[in-house]
């Protein structure tokens, strides 16, 4: 066993850094720099400097700064209040209600976002007003905006896709593609809890909504127009091979400025201010990409990745013993990192046993994205909690046991994933031919 003294001494210098509150970049560069010190005797800052040029020079990974802006952009419009307007005169006859409007609405702008947290602000600053006005129960509406919230992470376009793809040298558009069946799978799966829940709970009783003829619910559907023409045109130009995933990105952002323009919330600040944003946000990915990359050749040099793929070989686990311990694993980490530096951190060590099990690494991306969307309700860390407790003024506590059935029905999706495989595999396999 003394293979693996290293990854005794990674995981100490790992949480000591991240204990003290250095940033998730940083701590992995800085237990790289100890492994590259401490176990080989290439000069670590010659190799750190090769390696982030590297992972910071790939064509795939300007999709993900483009897509950031997109959704950037289009926080600032008024797209949450038109979706709501659009959405709730049909959601409102629907065993749940205006519920649903969280549910439907997350999946809507998760499909031009990418972002768990832009999702989750644009639609509850909306929609929370509106369902608490109407008198539906505060931890179905919480619970729901946590859980929904996190489609951002699998409908494309999904900045963790993004990650994972690069990570792994996968297609993204592959991957896109796979997160679209899984990510309304699991979005059918929400509203069919809202639905039992209004039927079976004492406690939901919403004020009535007032009866709308067809004509006036088909002229309120223009609201929604211009996010469905943007999500085919980002979405639709990839499936149809008209463009990979980085030439999508750059036709969204056109498109949302063009929307921004059309409502005329684009001011010369908001632009600005939505530039700034973007860069921020990736900055931060960056950093912890080109982090986990350094720290990826350091365990490379160590042999650890492959001892530790080789020791999970050599105890003859199923494949499904495998994906429940994995599941087991990355549940257990989301409680303490954000889904991008889950992925990140793990691939490296995660990757080849995943490779020797014979387990499709499209399909697992799907799988990673869903156990990284329980880590963003999960205490003591879950982001979208966080996110819920600013806009809610609730106790943590209380966040937290409203998203536990989100919790509950995302562990059941996979299983869904497990037993029906396909829902992940046949959209890429069948799709035509593109570069991503």
């Amino acid at each position: 066993m003394e293979q693996f003294a290293p990854i005794v001494i990674f995981l100490f210098v790992l949480f000591l850094l991240l204990g003290t509150g250095v940033w998730v970049g940083l701590a992995l560069l800085g237990v790289a720099y100890v492994g590259m010190s401490l176990f080989t005797s290439r000069p670590p800052g010659d190799a750190m400097i090769t390696t982030i040029w590297s992972a910071s020079s790939s064509w795939t990974l300007i999709a993900l700064p483009m897509f950031i802006w997109m959704g950037e952009i289009l926080y600032r419009t008024r797209l949450s209040e038109d979706m709501f307007r659009g959405l709730s005169p049909w959601m409102a006859r629907l065993p749940g209600g205006l519920v649903h409007t969280n549910i439907v609405g997350c999946t809507v702008f998760a499909a031009v976002s990418g972002s768990s947290a832009a999702t989750l602000t644009t639609v509850g600053k909306m929609s929370i007003p509106e369902l608490r006005r109407r008198n539906y129960p505060e931890k179905l509406v919480i619970g729901t905006l946590a859980g929904a919230a996190t489609l951002g992470l699998m409908i494309p376009p999904s900045l963790t896709l993004i990650v994972y793809g690069v990570t792994i040298n996968e297609s993204i558009t592959k991957l896109f593609l796979a997160g679209v069946v899984p990510g309304l799978v699991l979005a059918l799966m929400f509203m069919t809890y809202v639905a039992v829940v209004s039927r079976i709970s004492k406690d939901f009783n919403p004020d009535p909504e007032p009866r709308m003829r067809f004509s006036e619910k088909c002229r309120n559907r223009s609201y929604l127009m211009p996010v469905i023409a943007l999500i085919l045109l980002v979405i639709g130009s990839m499936y149809t091979g008209y463009a990979t995933a980085t030439e999508a990105a750059a036709f969204g952002v056109i498109g949302s400025l063009l929307l921004a323009a059309a409502q005329r919330s684009l001011s010369w600040h908001s632009f600005v201010e939505s530039l700034m944003g973007a860069t921020r946000t990736s900055a931060m990915i960056a950093l912890i990409l080109g982090g986990a990359a350094f720290l990826s050749l350091s365990m490379g040099f160590t042999g650890l990745p492959r001892a530790l793929a080789d020791f999970i070989a050599s105890l003859e686990l199923s494949e499904f013993a495998l994906i429940m311990a994995l599941l087991l694993f990355y549940i257990v980490l989301g409680c303490f990192l954000d889904g991008i530096s889950s992925v990140v951190l793990t691939m490296a060590v995660v990757e080849p046993m995943v490779r020797q099990a014979g387990i499709d690494l499209v399909w697992f991306g799907i799988f990673v994205v869903v156990a990284v969307e329980m880590a963003q309700i999960t205490p003591p860390i879950g982001f979208n909690l966080f996110v819920l407790q600013g806009m809610t003024k609730h106790e943590m506590g209380y966040i937290a046991k409203a998203a536990i059935p989100m919790f509950m029905i995302m562990v059941a999706m996979v299983f869904v994933l497990i037993l029906v495989p396909e829902l992940a595999t046949w959209l890429p396999d069948n799709m035509r031919s593109s570069p991503g």
